[in-house]
């Protein structure tokens, strides 16, 4: 809100003061206060008269249309008038005796209404100056009163009473009641009824009093809360609504519709402390309140919304009355110190536009000029005259009214009024480029240079009237561009006048009048709208002529898109709505235009300018307001948006082309189907590049392929046919080829797509040289759909003749051959394809005539086609067996032998036969017809042998079995699967023992060998019985029968046994064999091996263990240290397997017996010092060895002495001196060893040190327990040292460790590994870099 100006003259200040607005034009306001004077102002604030009285001013009012001001005061009995067209005041005799009291102008007519203090009436018609007196109309002061738009006066009385009068003053009605009176329309249940029939009344300054003029008798009685405070005044508006205004500053809108009779519709409290005014305005739809020094505006159409606070902060004695000029652009103020306050709230929506600047009216005297998208600083352009029209050029601004101009310069320095013009008729519209102006007025356009700067010869340039001549048309709308002036007449013509050359280049004819044209920037495209209001694009370059499809008839203007990537776009807008259009130039379809979508219009908004999506609007308050297209919306998302939102936008920048942003939200999506949008729609516009780009993006090979064949065909037909074709428009796309300059690219088209019919059509034009081919391919298809006829047809018109085309002849008379077997001209058929060199055909021909039960032509065809198989078999249902007879030897045809063989069985021709069975694989026949006919058995055993063929081992078994070799007969019943009957024979002839050897190494059910343990069972052949009952799952019954076995079978039986309990992991069992085995049945104990034997079968590996040192302990005492070696290590590999801590007591033990086994090969190799410190090892373990206590140390001693360990050899000769060793020392050994002990030599070699593979301590290379980490150290199996990190191998059959060099020299001399005798070579062993995996401390036992 902008004020306008303030009134503060000395003579109404200090006292409130009442105005009244000029009624319709608004132009003038009358102010009156206390000092004896009516004073007249302009809508700026300048003083245009001063009407003296005789008193204070009773009343005033404006006639209708705001020609007449009247005017009553106190002590004068005339009426005074002032005319606003002649600026005169006159005065008029009432003619009455009494003081006047009330004054009101009609609202239709020029009838003045005067009461008085008596209560007396006096009606004047100022157009024919008729006084109508009334007396007596009531009997008190006249107080208010109003007029009904059917010319009927309510007057209202401090008689308390209301009367309604005609324009003759004759009383109507008569209603007791008072105050502030309006007349209005109530709404009642009949809609039809648009009369003014209400009178609304305040009563006591508390309730609205509404009554019927029709209906008196029932008036309606309105209260209102007590909080709310005195009614203040009151206003009807819209469809039946009152707003009220209360003195405690709350605002009530009530309806007056039937069914909502008195009901508060809104209610706020707009003032604090009190409420002076309300005002509507009508034609604004906004109503204001004021009190408490400020003024609220409410939008009625949203009244909880405050549309505007207007704060008045000097006008501390409070606010008066408000009015608002009846077009709503002036709001004036009045308060009760005296002073006027006048706001402009409405402008005439007047604007321009000049490529991106904007030229609009800020004030009813001030033009602004700015360009919001280069952000240039607004222009103020201060004007003389309120306009009625603007335009805007490069460098120039005019404002106008009527039929007179004013033209500005806006330069860099300022802005410089040029000249003003008149011209020879109210001007229309003006149009304006960086030279010329162009204004239309009365049907002609004037086109004159802004700044005259003639140059000699240039005068005719200076200015042009259009048309040249009189009356031969009417220009009904034109625009200036930078190059053309473009004008539509009432003849439907466009003309396009070139100002450069001065003179006509282009005219479009439309079929009625151009009531409106809209070029685009460059002039290059042109919207209009017609008479009909439909509008069109037309483009002057190519000629041609586009409907906008859904134009409404609303539309007033249209704009286009400045932004320079945005050529095609453009919005049409009407008072609502503004759709948003595309102009597609370059599609496959051609060009045209579609409707991308609509955007709704803020109230009150003209939008001036279109720039990337964003509309600039000009508002009535003098503003301007941006908003974004509904279609662009694009421009203000975020990565963030849904998926759904991506979509919606997806589709806004493919309609409007924008292929960038298309493409980042794409990547947003995501998703194939997006990007194959994206790709349709770049194909759509021919945008070749972009489209190459996303199929590549979404790796469809096959698009970007074609897409690349493509790129750089000038030709647009032809371009826009590949592409047609490529989104499966055919039809477009041959009509593309076609008018193109590759016609033939149609026929090539409907080829691939097999369209036989279109492309014959187009070969007989373009290419008749193909129509050969065409149609060969066309019959295929047709053979293929069954259309045998057609296809015949097109196969004989396929056939060219010309060598050069064999391959292709060759095929047509192949389907001439088909065809005509499939239409029954067989022999024709048959000769063709005898005659084509195709063995295919041949086969082709024959399993059709084969189906048409021709069987003798199919054979004849198989056989020339050298199908044998087929021809024999064709043969075989002619019966013709001599033909099969000699195709016999190339058939394959295992089914064809077998019907021959048949053949030849029949006729008693067995080795025939037979050989024929052979070859048909019919193995059942050949046993049969060798034993039954041939009487070969031998042949037939071999057969069966071969093929394992159950049937024909049963016909052996009989034949033998008639024969009475029996063994024979039980062994092929049991390959035949016929153990029952083998089972009965074997036991009928005592044949049982083969049965169950033969039965044994088959796969054989639980039952067979159940059968057969019963037999065995009671035969007391216990071993057999349990066996077989081991076999069918009876361990209980196998372990008695194995228990039961005599000493013969002892070690085989004990054996089973053990696999018995093994399998059943039955505790019982497990405890009867172990008694069995311990002695507690029979009082005999069993070796331990086979204890150690029960426990690895059971899975009991930790007694296994103990039982295994046991025996190892034993087969040490008894000098089998080999033996109790292997017993170990086999032990020792199977718990490692099962990942069970080895006892510590197997670990050493078996340590030492390996040491004692290397001894023996270090010495046969000569190492004396190696032998000699295992040896040591095992001298000091010699408990262990009670069986070669004496040899033993008597070698230790010998190896000691040889590898210079002269200390050890003495201790040990010592030990050897004890009386109870020394009587069984060798003799050869005695005298040395007394020696060795008599002159002890004390002397040692040291033993090499090398590090601990944990902690590289350094300690004894012998030593197997470092002193430094206290870990037991692994051994190497070839030389009995503690191993070493850097030198680790291990036997890739035990796992053991071993010293990677001395492994190697070891095994140049020996074969095995001496810890599990495995044979080995330098080659299976490897060198490990990382040992770590068998660092692993040995446990003790657990």
């Amino acid at each position: 809100m902008k004020e306008m100006f303030i009134l503060l003259e000395k003579s109404l200040l200090g006292a409130p003061i009442q105005f009244k607005w000029q009624k319709a034009q608004g132009n003038y306001i009358a102010v009156t206060g206390a000092d004896h004077t009516v004073k007249i102002f302009d809508r700026h604030g300048l003083k245009k008269n001063e009407i003296s009285l005789q008193g204070l001013c009773v009343a005033m009012d404006w006639d209708v249309d705001g020609d007449t001001l009247a005017v009553i005061a106190e002590k004068s009995t005339c009426i005074y008038l002032w005319d606003a067209n002649t600026n005169k005041t006159s005065q008029l005799d009432s003619g009455m005796r009494d003081q006047m009291s009330f004054l009101l102008w009609s609202k239709v007519g020029a009838l003045l209404a005067i009461g008085t203090v008596k209560g007396n009436l006096f009606i004047y018609n100022h157009q024919t100056s008729r006084k109508i007196p009334v007396l007596g109309k009531h009997t008190k002061r006249i107080t208010c009163g109003c007029w009904s738009s059917e010319n009927l006066l309510a007057l209202g009385s401090e008689d308390k009473i209301i009367t309604v009068s005609n324009q003759e003053g004759d009383t109507i009605k008569q209603v007791k009641k008072l105050s502030d009176m309006q007349f209005s329309m109530m709404r009642s249940e009949n809609r039809a009824i648009t009369t003014e029939n209400t009178i609304s009344v305040v009563v006591g300054k508390k309730n609205l009093f509404l009554f019927n003029v029709n209906c008196p008798e029932n008036p309606i009685d309105l209260g209102f809360q007590q909080h709310y405070g005195n009614v203040v005044c009151y206003h009807w508006f819209g469809d039946g609504y009152i707003m009220i205004g209360f003195s405690h500053g709350y605002i009530v809108v009530i309806s007056t519709h039937f069914q909502e009779i008195g009901q508060e519709i809104f209610q706020t409290c707009d003032h604090k402390d009190n409420l002076t005014n309300i005002a509507i305005s009508q034609s604004l739809n906004k109503a204001a309140s004021c009190g408490d020094n400020c003024i609220k505006i409410h939008d009625l159409s949203e009244l909880k919304e405050i549309y505007a606070i207007i704060n008045l902060d000097g006008e501390n004695k409070g606010l008066g009355c408000m009015s608002w000029t009846d077009d709503g652009q002036l709001l004036a103020v009045a308060t009760q110190r005296g002073s006027l306050h006048v706001f402009l709230t409405k402008l005439p929506v007047l604007g321009d536009t000049f490529s991106t600047r904007i030229a609009y009216l800020t004030s009813l005297l001030e033009v602004t000029v700015t360009n919001p998208v280069e952000g240039e600083l607004p222009v103020t352009v201060s004007v003389e005259v309120e306009p009625t029209f603007i335009a805007l050029g490069l460098f120039h601004l005019a404002v106008g009214m009527n039929n007179r101009a004013w033209f500005y310069a806006l330069g860099d320095t300022g802005v410089k009024k040029l000249k003003d013009m008149e011209y020879l008729g109210t001007v229309v519209s003006m149009s304006l480029n960086s030279d010329y102006a162009a204004v239309l007025f009365e049907g002609k356009v004037q086109l004159h240079m802004i700044e005259s700067e003639i140059l000699d010869g240039q005068e005719e340039r200076e200015t042009r009237l259009f048309p040249a001549t009189v009356d031969e048309y009417r220009i009904l709308c034109h625009r200036l561009t930078g190059d053309f002036l473009i004008y539509g007449t009432d003849a439907g013509v466009i003309h396009y006048f070139y100002i450069e050359d001065w003179q006509h280049v282009n005219e479009y004819r439309h079929t009625v009048s151009v009531r409106k044209i809209f070029p685009d920037p460059n002039g290059t495209r042109l919207a209009f709208i017609d008479d009909k209001s439909d509008g069109f694009l037309y483009c002057p370059v190519t000629d041609a002529v586009y409907e906008i499809p859904d134009f409404p008839p609303t539309i007033k203007c249209i704009l286009w898109e400045n932004w320079s990537m945005d050529k095609g776009v453009f919005v049409a807008y009407d008072d609502d709505k503004v759709y948003t259009y595309v102009f597609h130039k370059d599609t496959i379809q051609g060009s045209k235009v579609i409707l991308a979508g609509g955007t709704k219009v803020p109230f009150s908004h003209k939008p001036l300018l279109l720039y990337n999506g964003e509309l600039t609007c000009q508002t009535q308050s003098g503003k301007i307001n941006n908003i974004f297209l509904s279609t662009h919306s694009f421009l203000n998302s975020g990565t963030d948006s849904k998926s759904n939102e991506l979509r919606q936008i997806l589709m806004q920048t493919l309609t409007l082309k924008r292929f960038s942003e298309a493409w980042e939200v794409c990547k947003l999506l995501n998703e194939t189907s997006a990007w194959n949008e994206l790709g349709s729609a770049c194909l759509h516009h021919m945008e070749v590049e972009f489209a190459t780009r996303v199929y590549r993006t979404i790796r469809n090979v096959g698009m970007v392929m074609s897409l690349e064949q493509i790129k750089g065909i000038e030709d647009h037909n032809l371009l826009a046919g590949h592409l047609a074709m490529f989104t499966n428009d055919f039809n477009l796309a041959q009509d593309l080829y076609l008018a193109s300059s590759c016609p033939a690219a149609a026929l090539e088209m409907r080829r691939d797509l097999q369209h036989w019919d279109s492309a014959l059509q187009l070969a007989k034009c373009l290419a008749p040289d193909q129509i050969s081919f065409i149609s060969k391919e066309y019959a295929i298809q047709l053979e293929f759909t069954g259309d045998y006829v057609n296809a015949l047809a097109h196969y004989e018109k396929g056939i060219t003749g010309n060598n050069k085309y064999q391959e292709h002849d060759e095929a047509c008379q192949a389907g001439v051959a088909q065809m005509s077997i499939r239409m029954g001209d067989i022999r024709r058929g048959v000769n063709q394809a005898i005659k084509h060199p195709s063995r295919l055909l041949k086969k082709d021909c024959g399993a059709i005539l084969e189906s048409m039960k021709q069987f003798s032509e199919a054979a004849q065809l198989y056989e020339k086609g050298q199908y044998y198989d087929k021809a024999a078999s064709v043969y075989i249902r002619c019966k013709n067996w001599a033909k099969v007879g000699e195709l016999l030897p190339h058939v394959s045809s295992p089914k064809v032998h077998l019907q021959y063989a048949k053949s030849k069985e029949a006729d008693g021709r067995y080795k025939e036969a037979v050989v024929a069975y052979k070859n048909a694989k019919q193995w059942d026949n050949v046993i049969r017809i060798y034993l039954d006919h041939l009487g070969n058995p031998e042949k037939a055993v071999s057969v069966v042998r071969e093929t394992q063929s159950l049937e024909g081992a049963k016909m052996v078994a009989r034949f033998f079995l008639q024969l009475g070799d029996y063994g024979s007969a039980i062994q092929f019943l049991v390959m035949s699967k016929c153990n029952n009957e083998a089972f009965t024979l074997a036991q009928q002839h005592n044949q049982m023992e083969l049965y169950a050897d033969i039965i044994g190494s088959e796969d054989t059910t639980n039952e067979d060998y159940q059968s057969i343990a019963l037999y065995f069972e009671g035969e007391k052949k216990h071993f057999s019985a349990g066996k077989f009952f081991l076999l069918c799952g009876q361990y209980a019954r196998a372990l008695k029968h194995f228990l039961k076995c005599s000493n013969t079978e002892d070690n085989m039986a004990i054996e089973m046994a053990i696999d018995t309990v093994g399998q059943a992991n039955d505790e019982s069992l497990t405890n009867k064999l172990i008694d069995h085995l311990v002695g507690e049945s029979d009082g005999m104990p069993k070796d331990a091996k086979y204890l150690f034997h029960l426990y690895m079968a059971l899975k009991q590996y930790r007694e296994a263990a103990q039982t295994a040192i046991i025996i190892a302990r034993e087969e040490q005492s008894a000098g089998n240290y080999r033996n109790a070696h292997d017993v170990l290590f086999s032990m020792y590999a199977k718990l490692r397997n099962q990942k069970i801590k080895i006892p510590s007591e197997m670990a050493t033990n078996l340590m030492i017996l390996h040491s004692y086994i290397l001894v023996k090969i270090h010495v046969k190799r000569g190492d004396h010092l190696k032998g000699a410190r295992m040896l040591i090892r095992v001298s000091n373990n010699i408990s262990k060895f009670p069986s070669h206590i004496v040899p033993i140390l008597t070698s230790t001693v010998i190896e000691c002495h040889r590898a210079g360990l002269k200390n050890s050899a003495f201790s040990f000769a010592a030990m050897l001196m004890r009386p109870e060793y020394r009587d069984k020392i060798d003799i050869k050994y005695r005298k040395k060893i007394e020696a060795m002990v008599r002159r002890p030599d004390t002397s040692e070699t040291e033993e090499t040190t090398t590090p601990c593979p944990f902690c590289e301590f350094l300690l004894p290379e012998c030593e197997l327990l470092c002193p430094g980490c206290k870990n037991n150290l692994p051994y190497c199996i070839a030389t009995g040292r503690h191993m070493i990190k850097d030198d680790w191998t291990v036997c890739p059959y035990c796992d053991f460790p071993a010293l990677y060099s001395e492994m190697r020299i070891m095994l140049h001399t020996e074969s095995t590994c001496p810890m599990c005798s495995e044979t080995l070579n330098t080659a299976n062993i490897k060198k490990f870099a990382d040992c770590t995996p068998y660092l692993k401390p040995e446990a003790g036992d657990h």
